[in-house]
């Protein structure tokens, strides 16, 4: 698969702690541009406090989040944004952001980080097609000058509504979803569901897509069409995908790179041949018991 460029996200010696428990401990990995890096561990590994680190919802107790738009030469000015302070640097070849320093609003709207939740977060009253309007709500916003230019039926604010309403609708045709576009999201199947919510996720023009369990629930056959979803994306379109994920047929079919957690530290990482084959996955998996530990690790070769 090897979809590898220069690095969109670095997580540097990142750290959570909520009292006495550390529930990540010193986690340094990064994304490449353009490819699917899977989060993986057994439950409780600290998978979900990672991407609440990244996504603003957690401010890390120590480490550096930081994220790339544009060209690979920006990451030249890491050193000197982490010493000044400040949350990010624009310039004319891209920006760099410290997401660690960022409140989840501006990971979203500034860095352009999106995120999709293990329990589906549809607005099921609304249309599917209204959805993904939803997610344009800012640029909408901006255009009507706060409501007052589009009260007035200024051309910019039609125009930017037009534009709002293609975006969406070619979305929804990616996703297979046109046919359903002013039916009740509430009233989509579970599986088409999952696959509004990364659609409405794709509306804000992500630099990285952070899925958690994009794959809960769905049988074979959906989550074969999620993968084919998924790769479509990293191969046309400008983004990069990092998912938690426990279905192993989704994580070993489409990842490029994959990363385990096991009660917050990192005990693998690589591609998916080497993490399959890996003695110590193997064992965080069968949820080896501690006094088990070195019986395992002897029968392995460890």
């Amino acid at each position: 698969m090897a979809r590898e460029g220069s690095p969109v996200l670095r997580v540097e010696h990142l750290t959570m702690r909520f009292g006495g428990l550390v529930a990540v401990d010193d986690l340094s990995f990064e994304v490449q541009s353009g490819a699917i890096t899977a989060l993986i561990g057994p439950n409780g590994a600290g998978k979900t406090t990672v991407f609440n680190c990244i996504t603003g919802f957690y401010k890390p107790t120590e480490g550096r989040i930081a994220l790339r738009r544009g060209a690979p030469a920006v990451w030249s000015a890491l050193e000197g944004l982490t010493d000044s302070g400040k949350r990010g640097l624009v310039r004319p070849d891209g920006a760099l952001f410290l997401l660690e320093r960022m409140p989840d609003y501006l990971v979203a709207q500034q860095a352009r980080v999106a995120r999709t939740f293990q329990n589906i977060r549809l607005f099921s009253g609304m249309t599917v097609l209204e959805n993904l309007l939803v997610a344009q709500h800012n640029p909408l916003m901006l255009a009507s000058g706060y409501t007052l230019l589009g009260i007035l039926g200024f051309p910019s604010y039609a125009s930017a509504e037009r534009a709002a309403l293609d975006k969406a609708r070619s979305w929804l045709d990616r996703f297979g979803l046109i046919d359903r576009a002013d039916d009740p999201a509430g009233e989509l199947p579970y599986g088409a569901q999952r696959r509004l919510e990364v659609a409405r996720a794709m509306c804000t023009d992500p630099v990285l897509l952070c899925l958690d369990e994009p794959a809960a629930g769905l049988n074979p056959r959906e989550s074969a069409e999620l993968n084919e979803i998924l790769l479509r994306i990293c191969d046309e379109c400008d983004i990069s995908i990092l998912l938690i994920e426990h279905d192993m047929s989704v994580v070993m079919n489409i990842s490029d790179h994959i990363v385990v957690l096991d009660y917050g530290v990192k005990i693998a990482g690589g591609a998916p041949d080497e993490v399959r084959n890996d003695a110590k996955v193997i064992a965080a998996y069968l949820g080896v018991a501690d006094e088990e530990v070195a019986q395992v690790e002897a029968s392995v070769g460890l």
